[in-house]
């Protein structure tokens, strides 16, 4: 069963690819997987998480305050500029221009959570710089598309709020807890997390696509260049000016994704609500949904397979680098 989690898990881009492609060759195959089933989806993987965690893994973060600060500045920078500068480069369309640049200017999404899980980073710290990029969203979000798309986007703090509460607090909380009071409960729960993960991750992937599908096909080679360059853009940098700052290459790996994973879903719901004249804003959203899973998928297996678990385990939160 091991041997069997761990191909399937290696091979986590390519189950993301097929996903995609046969929900856009048949839709109703993973159209109903939206609303609550992505929400429930993503918290029972950020449960898994949780049971990996315990509280002196904060205790410790607390300690590096330049890392998240670093992951928040390269965010709502390296992001934004890129978007618009690929936005000009490709002479995109004014709809799908504004899209791609509220992408860019959009926070963390949860699933940076999640590929940090599978790349074997610092996981606390990718939660908490997704929490942190999140609350920042209320203010940062509106003004830089503002200035980059040159409309104002109002964001709702509640709803933000309320999502990072379902989907990323408490169920890490109801992990800590549970690997607190049943640490003999949790770690055979924890052996199926990556498997959880990676099938929840599959999934919605395929909705994303399947619930777009006629769209899809109109712009697939622009918006696929344009999404995927954006997201290896702020993939590369990120890990880049992490070591840059000289922090090693775990904390590396999880300010690279950080930075360069957004929430899609966060940004086509902006894009439909605040430019309801132009629906092609919507459409990057959902390129960038898939491209920055594969691409990060891709990212994972390879950081994944440079790093032995033994060595994570005796290293749980590593310090900056001399």
């Amino acid at each position: 069963m091991k041997k069997f989690t761990d191909i399937f898990v290696n091979f986590y881009p390519i189950w993301i690819v097929l996903s995609s492609l046969l929900a856009y060759a048949y839709p109703p195959i993973f159209a109903w997987f939206s609303g609550g089933w992505m929400v429930g989806a993503l918290a029972l993987v950020m449960l898994g998480m949780g049971l990996t965690l315990q509280v002196s893994d904060f205790r410790a973060i607390l300690t590096m305050p330049g890392a998240v600060f670093l992951a928040a500045a390269l965010q709502y920078t390296v992001m934004p500029f890129s978007a618009y500068f690929i936005a000009q480069w490709l002479e995109l369309a004014p709809g799908l221009a504004v899209g791609l640049i509220v992408v860019g200017c959009c926070p963390g999404g949860t699933a940076s959570n999640v590929i940090a899980y599978l790349a074997r980073g610092n996981v606390a710290l990718s939660i908490i710089m997704t929490t942190v990029s999140t609350f920042m969203a209320i203010i940062v979000t509106p003004l830089l598309t503002d200035a980059f798309a040159g409309a104002y986007l109002p964001v709702d703090p509640w709803g933000l709020f309320n999502t990072t509460l379902q989907v990323v607090l408490l169920p890490v909380l109801l992990g800590m807890a549970i690997n607190h009071r049943y640490p003999h409960l949790a770690r055979k729960m924890v052996t199926a997390g990556p498997l959880i993960s990676v099938t929840a991750l599959i999934f919605i992937a395929g909705s994303i696509v399947a619930l777009s599908a006629d769209t899809v096909s109109s712009y697939l080679g622009v918006l696929a260049l344009a999404a995927g360059l954006l997201h290896l853009v702020g993939f590369l940098l990120g890990y880049f000016f992490a070591r840059i700052f000289k922090y090693d290459h775990t904390i590396a790996i999880t300010i690279s994704i950080e930075t360069g994973m957004q929430n899609g879903g966060l940004a086509a719901v902006l894009a439909k609500r605040n430019f309801p004249a132009e629906p092609l804003t919507a459409v990057p959203a959902i390129f960038s949904s898939v491209l920055q899973n594969l691409i990060g998928g891709l990212l994972a297996s390879y950081w994944r397979g440079q790093k032995k678990p033994e060595n994570v385990a005796e290293k749980r939160v590593p310090k900056m680098a001399e």
